[in-house]
């Protein structure tokens, strides 16, 4: 049976067992079916067009375009540590997107020959340290918790991208990784750094806290540039080229995200909420560690975590799992980790779940002792 056999097959037995488990006339059920499609309605009215798609069609300029001996000389396995990792832990800073919108780019720099460790500390730090929950998180949360994210993102984003690299060695062959070769396409680097100005400045643009007619307007005249850009400049066959991989992407992320987040809000009403709450209401191993689990796994839009989180810390949640919560619920949720095993595998993804876990609880713990 095929990969994506399967993945058909473990949607229809998720469905199968929750309505054969759970009674029909339960209004629990009933709760968590409306969560689910109400989470699925919401992500796809405000990040599939504004963010997924355009993250898409950027994965597939990047597979495509961008020609992979740049990108193992700066993120590849010969590339010096202090220089891949750097780049990995910040450059994810200036794009306002979520654990599910990163997926496509982190697979695009992943088919081009990132190294495993630089790959995933930018898939954790990209959602994490983007500028506008940065500066959000200060003014809505405190100075003190806002650097405490800042510095805990790009600190944690080298931990599990140095440990990941640890812990999975990858094969090399002269110097580079054992992918496929392919050559990039002859394509100008000014046209080709207009386009993922232009691409990028969408995600950017979408983040911004302004006028939402005022962004819908500059976000179309983005777009119709980029439309004029590509029918002029690109050849039918680097379009062809672009758009095909931008729909392999497509194929092996969407089906999974959207069940992913179909399931994540399922399950929200039926989680404890006033244990949870008690839970971390002190900085504890088990607050922290809860915290770090129930971010993990929930999803959380772009800059959603923030009021989330100040209403937690108003109903007494403590700073400690507060952070831990910040560290992990942007960088992982369910969506992302189904994605992320399409592209890693299971032994992979269940690492860096673990690790991503593991590194948040830590940091909350220190930081609730701190303070």
């Amino acid at each position: 049976m095929e990969k994506k056999d399967w993945k058909w097959l473990f949607g229809i037995a998720f469905i199968f067992a929750v309505f054969y488990f759970v009674p029909y006339e339960s209004n629990l059920f009933n709760d968590s079916v409306i969560s689910g499609v109400n989470l699925l309605n919401e992500y796809a009215k405000q990040h599939v067009l504004t963010c997924l798609v355009p993250a898409l069609f950027i994965a597939g300029a990047i597979a495509v375009f961008i020609r992979k001996d740049k990108v193992l000389k700066f993120l590849g396995g010969d590339a010096k540590k202090y220089v891949s990792y750097s780049i990995a832990s910040v450059s994810g800073a200036i794009l306002a997107v979520c654990s599910c919108t990163i997926l496509p780019i982190f697979a695009g720099i992943r088919k081009r020959g990132a190294g495993l460790g630089p790959a995933i500390t930018f898939l954790f730090s990209g959602p994490a340290i983007n500028i506008a929950a940065m500066f959000l998180t200060i003014s809505v949360l405190g100075i003190q918790i806002g650097l405490a994210r800042i510095i805990s993102a790009v600190l944690l984003s080298f931990l599990v991208g140095l440990t990941m690299a640890l812990i999975f060695r990858e094969k090399t062959e002269k110097g580079h990784l054992l992918i496929q070769k392919e050559e990039g396409k002859d394509v100008s680097k000014w046209t080709m750094g207009g386009f993922f100005v232009l691409m990028v400045g969408l995600l950017i643009v979408n983040g911004l806290q302004i006028e939402k007619s005022t962004k819908n307007i500059i976000m179309i005249i983005m777009a119709l540039a980029v439309a004029v850009l590509v029918i002029t400049k690109f050849s039918k066959d680097v379009r062809n080229a672009w758009l095909n991989e931008t729909w392999n992407f497509s194929k092996l992320i969407l089906p999974l995200l959207f069940m992913g987040v179909f399931i994540a809000g399922f399950i929200m009403p039926l989680l404890p909420e006033t244990i949870i709450q008690n839970l971390v209401g002190q900085n504890t191993v088990i607050g922290n560690l809860v915290a770090s689990i129930f971010g993990a796994f929930m999803y959380f839009s772009t800059l959603t975590e923030i009021p989330i989180l100040q209403a937690l810390i108003a109903k007494d949640m403590h700073s400690g799992p507060a952070l831990a919560l910040l560290l992990a619920g942007p960088s992982l949720s369910l969506p992302n980790m189904l994605v992320v095993r399409g592209v890693l595998g299971n032994k992979k993804t269940l690492v860096y779940v673990g690790l991503v876990i593991i590194y948040s609880t830590i940091a909350g713990l220190i930081f609730g002792g701190i303070l």
